[in-house]
């Protein structure tokens, strides 16, 4: 019943926007991809903007767009809007909340506040937002093909057999999976720093999240010939700052619940504790250690509400993420599952294992997961944090320099603040000890400029598409930006320049800055570290010219 609730308030949100919204399939449980049948009949739906991703950026892309006076179509992968933002991560990171502004600040103001608020509450934000804009939201629509002219994509077609044509199209989801089938560059994984100049890209020893003290990696300890414990990579250790396709590692936000009032925490198909072999040791490596569950210390952040992983060892599935960007649907499905077996089952050792210290069962026995929360799929997200898929490679990448305000964007359509982040990729032998390796932590000195450029793709490739979520930049930069709130500044901006391209009936690389800025300015969006009031003259930005991809 609870679930029928839930889409009960989507489908009076449809009926007021006009269009059908919901799901078309039984409740599927826990799944990232699963068959829904053939839309009957097939539609062709015409709109000026499609937006590709029920992500936060892809929310206010549509809704922006609507609000310029075009006809905006928002096609979703699942059955849910919000992405992360309704799918566990309420407790947003931001950096400095000045640099937030325009829909974003909306949002936070409908929602309560930065943080706090359920996942279920921003879902109905999201959705009463483009109900509100007459945006209408297509659920289960999992992009089969982009049709193109030369480079201008006409129409996407679906997997269920409908198409959108559109004159606009924006790239919303984690993956890039609109851009890349439209053939647009792209890379996975992390540059070397000698590409850009860069001094924290690459293979890395982690600083932070690392082990506390020294860990043997040997199923017998001190004997390598026994093999490893499983989850620690055979590779040696390679030299600092090379670049590889290894992906940060991804993990569900669970919102956890106190035990009286939730549901206990399940033992998963599949469950295997030697998979946590090494987490063992490692709890039982100091007899009597205070383990703090939070960020600083772990096994995990652990309190009602919002979770996160925390430590070298945690409910971030190390090395299980790399594969996901460019893998197809069944694929991801498996990796999906996958994760599910992996963080349940951290979970339900932890509380349960007689092996693990009585003060950490204890405490996460306290714990379970909600009953009020992510009701159709038992109380667990239903969104696997993917924190970074492919990213676009355009005529401006944004690298380590524009996060330490080294470079200026002079074409800013949005601020980014939070410090340079990435988790965990690996854990190698380093010693003789096991190491994590792939944890940055890097402060942004202050708030710096994200450029039009690297949100849309080179001409030659594709004239018509706007980029937000994958926009262009390396690995140590897109960990700074790659925050939901501006996810959907960069939606927003994405948006108005898409309304603004089809006025003008010019590629979205010629869209006319000055107007752009202006309309992003009266919209309150923050375009820079002090944005003048609009009557007073702007000083011009600092600018070096980044490096040549």
């Amino acid at each position: 019943m609870k679930y029928a609730i839930l889409f009960t308030f989507a489908a009076a949100i449809s009926a007021l926007a006009g269009e059908p919204l919901g799901p078309t399939t039984p409740n599927p449980g826990l799944h990232y991809y699963y068959p829904v049948p053939a839309a009957t009949p097939p539609q062709m739906i015409q709109v000026d903007v499609c937006v590709y991703g029920g992500t936060p950026g892809g929310v206010a892309a549509a809704v922006q767009a609507a609000r310029m006076g075009k006809k905006a179509a928002l096609a979703v992968f699942g059955r849910h809007v919000g992405g992360m933002t309704s799918g566990g991560l309420t407790e947003m990171d931001i950096g400095t909340m000045a640099a937030i502004g325009g829909i974003a600040t909306e949002f936070m103001t409908r929602a309560g506040g930065r943080g706090g608020f359920r996942p279920s509450a921003a879902e109905k934000v999201f959705l009463t937002m483009a109900q509100q804009a007459g945006v209408p939201v297509y659920f289960e629509h999992r992009l089969q093909d982009v049709v193109k002219s030369g480079n201008h994509v006409t129409a996407l077609k679906f997997e269920n057999g409908d198409t959108i044509e559109a004159k606009m199209f924006i790239d919303a989801t984690y993956e890039g999976d609109l851009f890349a089938r439209a053939g647009v560059s792209y890379r996975v994984g992390r540059e070397d720093n000698s590409t850009y100049g860069e001094t924290i890209n690459g293979f890395q020893i982690a600083k932070q999240h690392q082990f506390l003290f020294p860990v043997d990696p040997y199923r017998t300890p001190g004997n390598p010939a026994s093999g490893l414990l499983p989850g620690i990579s055979p590779e040696p250790p390679r030299t600092p700052g090379t670049g590889d396709k290894l992906e940060q590692a991804y993990n569900f936000r669970m919102w956890a619940a106190r035990s009286d009032n939730g549901i206990p925490w399940p033992k998963p198909d599949g469950y295997n504790a030697d998979d946590y072999a090494l987490l063992l040791r490692y709890l039982n490596g100091k007899p009597g250690f205070d383990w703090k569950f939070n960020y600083a210390v772990g096994p995990l952040k652990l309190n009602v509400g919002d979770c996160n992983s925390a430590g070298p060892f945690s409910t971030d599935f190390v090395g299980g993420s790399s594969a996901w960007p460019e893998a197809g649907y069944t694929d991801r499905e498996r990796i999906f599952q996958q994760h599910i077996t992996y963080q349940q089952g951290l979970m339900w050792f932890l509380a349960n294992d007689p092996g693990v210290p009585e003060a950490v069962r204890t405490h996460v026995q306290g714990f379970g997961l909600p009953k009020d929360e992510f009701v159709d799929t038992g109380g667990w997200p239903h969104e696997l944090y993917v924190r970074e898929g492919r990213r676009m490679i355009s005529d401006y990448v944004m690298t380590e320099h524009n996060c330490m305000s080294d470079i200026v964007a002079e074409d800013s359509v949005g601020l980014a603040s939070y410090q340079m982040d990435s988790h965990n990729t690996s854990r190698v032998v380093v010693d003789g000890a096991v190491r994590a390796e792939g944890c940055v932590a890097k402060k942004a000195p202050k708030p710096y400029q994200i450029s039009y450029r690297s949100i849309v793709p080179k001409q030659s490739e594709c004239d018509n598409i706007l980029v937000p979520v994958c926009l262009s930049a390396t690995h140590v930069a897109y960990g700074s930006m790659r925050m939901e709130p501006v996810f959907m500044v960069l939606g927003q901006s994405a948006g108005t320049a898409a309304a603004l391209a089809i006025n003008a009936n010019v590629p979205v690389q010629k869209v006319d800055y000055a107007k752009l800025r202006e309309r992003l300015l009266a919209d309150k969006q923050v375009l820079d570290t002090f944005t003048p009031p609009p009557s007073a003259p702007r000083s011009p930005p600092t600018l070096r010219t980044p490096p040549t991809p």
